[in-house]
């Protein structure tokens, strides 16, 4: 393994992957996919950015039942006036009123008063037509959706980090394909030297020879690179810094055949996709919103009650109290209720022509991912086929190159497929690995445990 100095390493533990201290030297950690997927369900924020939408349902679910409570409120006021009517009430509150109060003089022009008002009031809605059932039903199936989107992200996460995982495997193996052709090449070099300065090539040879190494070092650049992309792609995936260096342990393999009939995986994705759930509970809501707003003709109840004190210097007080209720019933309100009632009717046949395209999209991306899977295992034993079948015409050109019987260019022509053969082998695995992920994903099935 190459001895890497990183910002932050990170090291496998059982609990988890947790980083090393800054600036210090390590072995890259080594990684399974398996690890990788649970890190990126703890860590990648957009999981933990679900998760806070959930709170915020629950929230909601709370703040909609609180309309079935009675509110209460305590309040207290100061006033300072000399305004007649207002200075000959407040007196009469404080029940500090006197024979001498009634003088016309004293009413026309009171003297300064103070005023310390202590009130406790309640409102409580008996009945609200509905309003609050219909809206707490909405609140708690609100939930339902934050907890499917929930679901939505970690499998679209899952997803994504097995991709890019496999994304880096597949890099590592081209590099490691690159590698191996150019060490091949540069022992040619050697060879095609030695002949050459014997005097049994041309130069032509020679030159061929290390104009092929240079071809190769650019592809080797070129595939280095790759590689830390696919490793910069695979950390944000997992949530975990950047600079930070794994050794992949988990094969590029092509692993279990995708089995089942189309039909079986289509049957799945209708039943188990959360998008399609969200769309069934926002139906709910949108129906709950429908009822809601005719609702709004009914009459409404309020039970209302206050309770209060007043003083001038807190030395004495007047206390009184209030109960009532208050029905109200619409009359009139410019159709604003009507155009309620079709608002919310519109965006329910919406939701319902949005189900149909969504089922559809469904269908179509298991249909795809199903016969990419198949398609992609196929390719893998005629990728196999090729690679033993360029290996064999490298085999022979090369005996026939040392026996003088062929030109460095057939020779070279010959490596050149083997490394091409070789790739196409490596990039069948991937394909097919990425195909059944995106079968998993399109069928709802895919979770932390998938391989």
């Amino acid at each position: 393994a190459k001895i890497c100095l990183a910002l932050s390493v990170f090291v496998s533990l059982p609990g988890g992957i947790l980083p090393a201290a800054a600036g210090q030297i390590s072995d890259p950690a080594p990684l399974t996919l398996a690890q990788a997927l649970q890190t990126a369900v703890i860590r990648n924020p957009k999981i933990s950015a679900a998760a806070h939408q959930m709170e915020s349902s629950e929230a909601q679910i709370i703040q909609a039942r609180s309309g079935l409570m009675p509110q209460i409120q305590f309040s207290e006021t100061y006033n300072h006036t000399t305004n007649p009517m207002w200075a000959f009430g407040t007196k009469l509150n404080q029940e500090l009123i006197t024979q001498q109060d009634f003088d016309p003089a004293r009413l026309n022009d009171p003297d300064p008063i103070d005023n310390f008002a202590s009130a406790l009031s309640l409102n409580w809605p008996l009945y609200d037509s509905g309003q609050t059932r219909h809206s707490l039903r909405q609140a708690q199936t609100g939930k339902k959706i934050a907890g499917l989107m929930l679901e939505q992200t970690r499998q679209q996460v899952i997803a994504h980090t097995a991709i890019s995982y496999i994304g880096l495997l597949l890099a590592q193996k081209n590099l490691a394909v690159v590698e191996k052709t150019l060490e091949t090449a540069r022992a040619h070099l050697n060879m095609v030297q030695a002949r050459f300065e014997s005097g049994f090539v041309v130069k032509s040879d020679l030159l061929r020879a290390r104009v092929h190494i240079a071809n190769l070092e650019q592809q080797q650049l070129q595939a280095e690179s790759r590689v830390q992309v696919a490793q910069s792609y695979l950390n944000a995936a997992m949530g975990v810094s950047i600079e930070s260096a794994f050794e992949l342990s988990s094969p590029l393999e092509a692993g279990p055949v995708v089995d089942e009939s189309i039909e079986n995986w289509m049957e799945k994705a209708l039943s188990l996709r959360p998008e399609l759930r969200q769309l069934e509970n926002q139906e709910i809501i949108a129906r709950e919103e429908v009822s809601k707003s005719r609702a709004a003709h009914h009459p409404s109840v309020n039970l209302m009650g206050n309770y209060e004190f007043n003083t001038e210097d807190f030395n004495d007080w007047g206390n009184n109290y209030t109960i009532g209720a208050v029905v109200s019933l619409n009359l009139f309100s410019g159709r604003r209720l009507s155009a309620r009632t079709v608002q919310a009717q519109a965006a329910l046949n919406q939701i319902g022509a949005r189900q149909v395209d969504l089922k559809q999209a469904i269908l179509v991306q298991t249909r795809q991912a199903f016969l990419q899977a198949h398609s992609a295992r196929k390719q893998i034993r005629v990728a196999e086929a090729a690679v033993a079948q360029a290996e064999e015409t490298v085999r022979i050109v090369r005996n026939r190159y040392d026996n003088g019987l062929f030109t460095i260019v057939a020779l070279l022509d010959a490596e050149l497929a083997l490394h091409q053969a070789r790739s196409n082998h490596f990039k069948s695995v991937h394909d097919y690995k990425v195909a059944a992920t995106q079968l998993a994903l399109a069928a709802g099935t895919i979770d932390e445990n998938f391989k």
